[in-house]
């Protein structure tokens, strides 16, 4: 199976950076791709503290693009995130759809960790915009599971474990990382999630300066369960894809069956 990144480089241009992501989705398709993900807030990204002006509802217009891509394409489409609207609370939820090769929505995940930190020199306050979401979600497609994660739940090992309990061959991690940890912990970080749950890792960035106050690392990367590099980009908007070959995570899982050899926290 080929899968394949659209790296992003958005700002508040919510047309401009729609046009961006079809064109993207469009040469993703063009090599083969049959899942193409995108990163973390893919059409808007907002200036830090601000609210979103595009928060979606049943029907929205990122929903819709996203639907239309993945029909127009014949694809399977990990759709980054977007703010969800949440009825009678000035929260959006961080979300992740999964639309198939028909654009019907096929799995939907709302972001469970938020990103409250001080880094020292700047804070962020996800939950002052943002409301958690608390379902672990693993995504039904033709070449097996799924497991769906935004951003900042990739240094919550426990999420990941739970994709692998719920079988998932692959994991998503669309992101906006800050490239003050992302130097030093964004690699690192996936490739241990591919190690240890034993699944491709498709990880969609953004890159690059968004504004004055905000930039992201990017550096997106597919890896095996190996933890072995299949393709990765550097800090500019980019297409990036890779093949994934099943009979070699089985192969994988066979020689080092540590999923079938856990002692803690297996259900008895």
């Amino acid at each position: 199976m080929r899968a394949a990144i659209v790296q992003l480089c958005a700002n508040d241009d919510l047309p401009g950076n729609l046009d961006r992501a079809r064109e993207g989705i469009a040469e993703a398709a063009a090599r083969g791709a049959q899942l193409v993900a995108l990163p973390e807030n893919f059409a808007f990204m907002r200036r830090e503290g601000s609210a979103f002006p595009c928060p979606q509802g049943p029907g929205g217009e990122l929903i819709a693009f996203l639907s239309a891509a993945a029909a127009e394409h014949g694809i399977w489409l990990l759709g980054g995130s977007f703010p969800e609207s949440i009825e009678g609370d000035t929260r959006v939820y961080n979300t992740s759809l999964v639309l198939g090769p028909d654009g019907k929505e096929v799995a939907r995940y709302r972001k469970i960790h938020l990103f409250d930190v001080d880094l020292g020199t700047s804070a962020y306050r996800e939950s002052r915009r943002f409301a958690p979401g608390s379902e672990v979600v693993v995504a039904p497609t033709d070449f097996g599971g799924v497991g769906l994660s935004i951003c900042y739940d990739l240094r919550f090992p426990e999420l990941y474990r739970a994709h692998a309990d719920l079988e998932a061959r692959f994991i998503a991690v669309p992101s906006a990382f800050m490239p003050q940890t992302g130097r030093d912990h964004w690699e690192v970080l996936l490739r241990a999630r591919a190690i240890e749950s034993q699944s491709f890792v498709i990880a969609a960035a953004q890159c690059g300066e968004h504004s004055p106050d905000r930039s992201s690392y990017g550096h997106s990367l597919i890896i095996d369960p190996w933890g072995k590099v299949l393709a990765g980009a550097g800090d500019t908007p980019v297409v990036i894809d890779a093949e994934c070959d099943l009979e070699d995570l089985e192969r994988i899982r066979r020689e080092i069956p540590t999923l079938a050899n856990r002692k803690l926290g297996v259900a008895t």
